[in-house]
């Protein structure tokens, strides 16, 4: 049976100066070694540390899966160039034409894509390897891609920013929608009724259980160089804002060319 490991624990961490952007790095290990996000260069030496913890080097990764192509999910692709890396064409397309209100998508980002010698296009229904499969979950970005593993825990969506959070889950709205925002709606619904296991995009992972959330790990993580003491340092625990881009009503597939 395949099974799910997550390298890197995404983490929900907002400030008013700037975006940590710690998204999940996770390896689905069945017929094949795939890693489902690699992350921003800022955790390139933990995500290098987590594959040694296991006894691998990125040359052990067989496929490497970009959920999309945002800046915090995709700078270490560069560590996996010997392997094949599965991305959406819509979300290919769109990285060499991002909107200009896209923060999350750097003009440089297509020229960071094809740096990757062998691109794989895929689409709704794509199987990796027996029980691994790929869905397209647009909304947040063009081609966001979801990957469903079925494990004897039941089927496990691994999303990236389709669902950022576990809230996402039970709100139903996705807090940053760069590309269309009843469509990101309905790949919130489609992960929600198809998943028994949801690993987000920034998040532990979790289950809904009588309509509420249900973690099945624990956060790990230690801050350093702050004192909960230091005058003007401020903790808050409020929920994040939808934002919807600007100008997103002038995106369609078609426009991508």
């Amino acid at each position: 049976m395949v099974k799910i490991d997550v390298l890197l624990q995404g983490a929900p961490i907002r400030t008013n100066v700037g975006i940590v952007g710690f998204c999940s790095s996770i390896l689905i290990e069945g017929e094949k070694r795939i890693l489902v996000d690699v992350g921003h260069a800022g955790r390139r030496t933990v995500l290098l540390e987590a594959l040694q913890a296991r006894g691998l080097t990125p040359q052990d990764i067989d496929i490497t899966v970009m959920s999309h192509a945002h800046w915090d999910h995709s700078q270490n692709f560069d560590l996996f160039t010997h392997a094949p890396m599965l991305l959406h064409r819509l979300e290919r397309k769109y990285a060499h034409h991002p909107h200009i209100n896209d923060w999350a998508t750097p003009a440089w980002t297509g020229a960071m894509i094809e740096h990757q010698p062998d691109i794989q296009e895929v689409d709704d229904g794509y199987q990796i390897e027996p029980g691994v499969s790929v869905i397209h979950t647009p909304g947040h970005s063009p081609g966001s891609i979801s990957v469903l593993v079925e494990t004897d825990d039941g089927v496990c969506a691994l999303t990236g920013d389709v669902l950022h959070y576990s809230n996402v889950a039970l709100t139903r709205r996705n807090p940053l929608v760069f590309w269309n925002e009843k469509e990101a709606t309905k790949s919130i619904d489609r992960i929600v009724e198809t998943a028994d296991l949801i690993y987000p995009g920034h998040d532990r992972t979790f289950r809904i259980v009588n309509g509420e959330i249900e973690y099945l790990a624990e956060m790990k993580m230690t801050i350093s160089g702050l004192d909960r003491d230091d005058p003007g340092l401020e903790f808050e625990n409020a929920p994040r804002p939808v934002w919807i881009m600007p100008g997103i009503e002038d995106q369609t597939p078609e426009s991508l060319g």
